[in-house]
């Protein structure tokens, strides 16, 4: 009954289904990329929740004794990071990153402060 219009939607909706495909895969492959900028600063695995949707990671050890407990959120489900670390008793700050790139700069200007003191 419906001829042409029903391949039509019956090829959007594959295309729709292969675009939610490469969405979990790009996804996936971006949260692998960001354990790999977090191990190469330090970073080891604490636990992963229980349905793997958030990983936490904590620093071996810190940058620089100011710059304790630094702890790493990777949550699946936003597709970003957050960094925690504490500098003086009581105050924790935080920083998110939405993309790997952004996240590997914010640690090199990190580096480059610590050096330059």
């Amino acid at each position: 009954m419906c001829g042409q219009n029903c391949k039509a939607i019956g090829a959007q909706t594959e295309s729709y289904a292969s675009l939610g495909l490469q969405e979990r895969e790009g996804a996936k492959m971006s949260l692998q990329a960001f354990q790999a900028a977090a191990r190469q600063r330090g970073f080891v695995e604490v636990n992963e929740s229980g349905e793997g949707t958030v990983l936490w990671l904590k620093k071996k050890a810190p940058d620089m004794t100011r710059e304790t407990h630094q702890r790493m959120c990777i949550d699946g489900l936003t597709n970003s990071v957050t960094v925690y670390w504490m500098t003086v008793p009581g105050k924790v700050n935080s920083k998110t990153f939405r993309g790997v790139p952004a996240l590997q700069e914010w640690f090199d200007l990190k580096l480059e402060t610590i050096v330059q003191r």
